[in-house]
């Protein structure tokens, strides 16, 4: 029997199928409308997009090419360095095999040529230590300092040095000035005025400066005399000192400054004192001023000695010169005296000495 045919009725679908059907439709939907949201995008912002990889990468390429160029620079740096130091090697190598060639050559020098050689070293420097003892013995101005003021190394013409050296001051009243009358005001005045006189300070630097000259290994006496005779260091009379002992030797020039300047003059009690030094002196300074005033005694008359008496003094007073002594005479000016230049001059060259006048400002 044949079935009767049934109709769809839209109702008979089951409620789930139904929702299904939505659910896909949604889907598709949506995939319908972001593939078109993509596919509608601006040109320009892609290529701006792709402009800036561009430049991004022609930067690297840029930043790789600089790099490869100090690569380069360094690479050829080091290669100069290189050369520089194989050449310094080489150089330094010749060298050493120089040194090696010169210490073989040394090696081979016998020991009787090398002693020659120090003998022969010795000798020379005995001969410069000759040399300088010669001059030390000549000059001596390395056995005490002198500073002057001013131009002081004036060429003096005396003769230095000696093995036994004897300065003779001049310490009486005439030595205060050159003029009679300002010897006799100084006369009266205080020590302490009579040390400043311009004449004795100029007496004191004198004997200063040739101390200042004596060889080191010579003797010295300093004697100030006027009418009597007086060695500077107490208890030294008759006696030679060191020169190699400065500090007593400073201590004698120091003491020139505790004299003071009075009296008459006797060069035949210096004489004799200088006689009675032993062994006796082999040269003599005499700083003085004039002819002499008085002999071996003293006068008590007040009676002026005139120029012919003193001249008579002076000449008797030479007997008691210790004979064949050399004389050096540093006369100072004074007033009234003409016959004095020309007597003390005619004892320098008698005695084979030296005579000088010095200028006011030496030394």
């Amino acid at each position: 029997m044949a079935m009767a045919s049934r109709k769809l009725n839209p109702f008979n679908l089951s409620f789930l199928d139904i929702m299904s059907c939505g659910f896909g439709a949604a889907i598709l939907l949506f995939l319908i409308v972001k593939h078109n949201a993509e596919a509608n995008l601006p040109v320009t912002d892609t290529m701006q997009n792709l402009t800036a990889e561009a430049r991004l990468l022609e930067k690297e390429v840029l930043e790789g090419k600089l790099g490869l160029a100090e690569l380069t620079n360094t690479s050829e740096e080091t290669s100069r360095e290189i050369v520089i130091a194989e050449g310094l090697a080489r150089r330094v190598q010749e060298q050493i095999e120089e040194s090696e060639g010169r210490l073989a050559t040394l090696k081979e020098r016998s020991a009787s040529d090398e002693l020659e050689a120090l003998k022969a070293q010795v000798s020379e420097l005995e001969e410069k230590k000759q040399a300088l003892e010669a001059d030390l013995d000549n000059t001596g101005q390395d056995t005490r300092s002198f500073t002057g003021q001013g131009q002081r190394q004036y060429l003096t013409g005396l003769r230095l040095g000696g093995q036994r050296i004897l300065v003779l001051l001049d310490s009486s009243a005439s030595m205060l000035d050159k003029t009679i009358v300002n010897i006799i005001r100084r006369r009266n005045m205080s020590d302490q005025q009579k040390r400043k006189s311009k004449k004795w300070q100029q007496a004191v630097a004198t004997t200063d400066w040739l101390s200042a000259r004596f060889p080191l290994p010579s003797k010295y006496q300093i004697y100030a005399f006027n009418t009597e005779v007086t060695p500077i260091l107490p208890g030294t009379k008759d006696r030679w000192l060191a020169v190699d002992d400065l500090e007593q030797l400073n201590g004698a020039i120091d003491s020139l400054q505790h004299i003071v300047p009075q009296g008459g003059t006797s060069l035949e009690n210096a004489f004799l004192a200088a006689r009675q030094l032993q062994p006796p002196p082999d040269n003599i300074y005499l700083i003085t001023d004039g002819l002499p005033t008085q002999g071996k005694t003293t006068k008590t008359s007040g009676s002026r000695v005139s120029g012919k008496q003193r001249l008579k003094i002076f000449n008797a007073s030479l007997q008691a010169l210790p004979p064949g002594v050399p004389v050096n005479v540093i006369l100072a000016p004074l007033e009234g005296d003409p016959l004095a230049a020309h007597s003390f001059w005619r004892l320098a060259i008698r005695t084979n000495g030296s005579f000088m006048s010095p200028a006011e400002d030496w030394p």
